[in-house]
């Protein structure tokens, strides 16, 4: 299958070679770019660096990506999925991953550990008070950081080769632009894209457990079924 996948503008990673793996090929459609706050990386890395931080709770890879290359020592270090701690350890840094690739998963995750631990956020411009409130009613400090901001690109997704679309996130849905078309199978990275999705009259046909690697696992069980 041909699959257009949504990521932020000259971000696609290495969705080709995970597309290939999975017998499928893939091109990037861009609802968001990220616009860079220099100085408030610059100010988180060096807070990292004061070990103002107890934690530190990547998100996603391109905080890491922006923030790694400028931490020369650092405390516990949680990733949010696979592809995120890959990225650190390419700059040396340890991290642990979540069982399950979803912000709500941290406070669980860690437990009693946070009860009087300080937690650095680095991330986009788009607050998490679910987990924030979380993160304080174990008793622990957060500090979410926005070291970048998502601005829309406003451009229609060319789809009229795409099979498949994957939205990877619920925010790149809602800023989206585009027109479906027969047969197109949508597919969600996972459920809080799903519920954006479902929300905005588009359920999807194929939901992915935050990754997207189990998405392409997900779609390939999918269309296994539906062609038997």
């Amino acid at each position: 299958m041909k699959i257009a996948i949504t990521r932020l503008e000259n971000k696609a990673a290495d969705d080709q070679a995970t597309c290939a793996h999975f017998g499928h090929e893939c091109y990037t459609v861009s609802p968001l770019k990220a616009v860079i706050l220099e100085d408030r990386i610059v100010e988180f890395a060096d807070a990292v660096n004061r070990e103002a931080f107890d934690c530190l709770f990547f998100t996603s890879a391109l905080p890491a990506v922006l923030i790694a290359p400028k931490i020369e020592r650092y405390p516990r270090v949680i990733a949010i999925g696979p592809k995120t701690a890959e990225t650190l350890q390419d700059y040396g840094i340890d991290a642990e991953t979540l069982p399950a690739y979803y912000s709500r998963e941290f406070v669980p995750y860690l437990g009693e550990w946070l009860k009087g631990r300080s937690v650095g956020i680095p991330r986009a411009d788009v607050p998490n008070p679910v987990l924030i409130e979380g993160i304080r009613a174990a008793g622990g400090d957060p500090e979410e950081v926005p070291i970048y901001g998502l601005e829309p690109t406003g451009r229609e997704f060319a789809l009229d080769g795409a099979d498949a679309l994957i939205f990877t996130s619920a925010m790149s849905f809602r800023e989206a632009r585009w027109r479906p078309h027969p047969g197109l199978l949508l597919v969600a990275i996972g459920d809080i894209t799903a519920d954006a999705m479902r929300d905005g009259g588009y359920p999807p046909d194929v939901t992915g457990n935050g990754t997207l690697a189990g998405t392409l696992e997900a779609l390939n069980t999918h269309l296994s079924s539906i062609q038997a």
